[in-house]
Parts: C-alpha cells; structure tokens; sequence
C-alpha cells in the first residue's frame, strides 16, 4: 500500500501537484476518521485519550525526524561549524510563536475543555465553531511541514528526499484519523446530527492541502528559506503539542493510556521516516 502510494506521488512532477495530493490524502484520512460517527454514537474517554496522545506523538516525531534533522543536515553546508544551529533554533522560535500569536488572537475551544475555558478573544461564537478552529489551528503547521518538504526536494536540497516527504504525509495522515473521530465524537454525544458531525470533523483538516501548496510554493519561489521552514513547521507542531494535545488528554483518569499511546505514536512515525526516508 505504501509503496503504490509512493509511485502515485512521484507520478506526478510538479513538487506543488505533489504537496496538494499529500495534503489531500491527509484531510481524507481526517474525513475516514470523522465518518465513524455514522456507526458509533459514543466511543470510550480513554480511546479518545489513547489516540489524542497518539497524535502527539507522531508529531513530536515529525518534528524530529522529518524536519529539524533535515533542516541540520541542509544547514552544514551553509554555515561555518558550530553555527549549524542557527535555521534551527530560528525557524523552530518563530514558528512557536507564530502558534502563540495564533492561539491568542483567535477564539477556539480545545476538544475536552468547557465552553467557559474557551481561549482566545471573548466570543459568542457557537461551541462547534470553536472546536473546528482549535483543530484548524492545529492543523496549519502540518499542512505547511509536508508541502515546505516536497518543495524541498524539488528544489535539490541535501536531506530533503521523496520518501521522508511521503512518511511524513503518511505519518501526518496516520495521526489525523483518530483527530477526525476527536472533533466528531464529542458533538455527536451532545445531540448535534451525524452529518453536521461529519462536516465539522473533516472540515477541521480542510486547511492542511491549502497550507502544503503554500509552504511547497514558498520554498520554492525563495529556496533559501528551506531551513528556517522546516525548523518553523516543527516549532509550530510542538507549541500544539505541548499548549493543546496533551493538556486535553489529561483532564480525565486515562492519562497512562494516552502517555502509551504518545509514545506509540513516536515509534510509527520514526519507523515511518527512517524506512523510507
């Protein structure tokens, strides 16, 4: 199966045709995810706590992995030694930030939080509105890391390979399913429609193929800011990760279950990458 979606992805030779079907096949995953609210109405707290710490850890993973590591490698041509550091610890700053910045000045609501913990400016956005914007935010940075990595490729730099751009759009596909059912499970218990469930949960995803033909674009149109965009994308995902995913699967007694599923979730992504890339 991986290695057909593989050759499917290098069917096509545009680096932005490439981050496009990579981003759409990881809002499809999210949108398989999001349809098992036509078959469950409920699902047990502590498999939603095991595939959201799941999820955190295919992107502490990814931001390893996929991208600070390539972003070193590229940066040792480029740079005297001992300041190899710099795109790193820049991209990786400012994509934390650009999180912060994000997270304050949008209202959304994290998946297991009240209506009363919502963040971000007072609104009186419905509770729905909400949770689909907390996921959007998440999913942004995503998005960008797989397009900003087929860009790279295109582009010849060292470190940047098509098959570390393809495990990390599987990786990022994996971890979106369960993401999917998390955003639709949730409103389904509280009486909301199974289509209207559906559409939101798929429709938290709807970013990521957008932001991977942004991201594939921008490294190719200025080359040089590779480095920083990858080390920018993880930077982003760990500010989710630590700010959202796992403050959400503590909040109830399954927190073993979701620290096993973390690091489950780390092990698949890494085993991802270093397999194929």
């Amino acid at each position: 199966m991986i290695e057909q979606f593989k050759a499917f992805i290098e069917s096509f030779e545009s680096p932005i045709m490439q981050a496009l079907i990579a981003g759409l096949f990881t809002w499809a995953l999210t949108a398989l995810g999001a349809s098992l609210v036509f078959f469950f109405k409920t699902m047990h707290r502590q498999f939603l706590d095991g595939a959201l710490g799941f999820t955190g850890g295919v992107m502490i993973a990814a931001s390893f992995w996929s991208l600070l590591a390539p972003c070193i490698e590229m940066s040792e041509s480029r740079f005297e030694p001992g300041m190899e550091w710099i795109p790193a610890a820049v991209g990786f700053t400012a994509g934390a930030v650009f999180l912060f910045i994000l997270d304050k000045i949008l209202p959304h609501l994290h998946i297991n939080f009240k209506r009363s913990e919502a963040e971000g400016p007072k609104s009186a956005w419905h509770r729905t509105t909400l949770l689909v914007l907390a996921i959007t935010i998440h999913n942004i940075p995503e998005g960008l890391a797989v397009g900003v990595l087929f860009g790279g490729v295109a582009a010849g730099f060292d470190g940047a390979t098509l098959g570390g751009a393809i495990a990390l759009a599987i990786g990022i596909g994996i971890q979106n399913f369960p993401e999917g059912l998390a955003v639709a499970m949730p409103l389904r218990r509280q009486g909301v429609s199974r289509f209207k469930c559906f559409w939101y949960g798929q429709l938290s995803a709807a970013v990521e193929p957008i932001a991977a033909v942004i991201g594939a674009w921008a490294v190719l149109t200025f080359e040089p800011i590779l480095p920083y965009a990858l080390a920018f994308a993880a930077g982003a995902m760990i500010f989710v990760v630590v700010e959202e995913v796992i403050p959400e699967t503590q909040r109830d007694k399954y927190a073993d279950t979701a620290s096993i599923g973390l690091i489950i979730g780390f092990v698949v992504m890494m085993i991802l990458d270093v397999a194929l890339g």
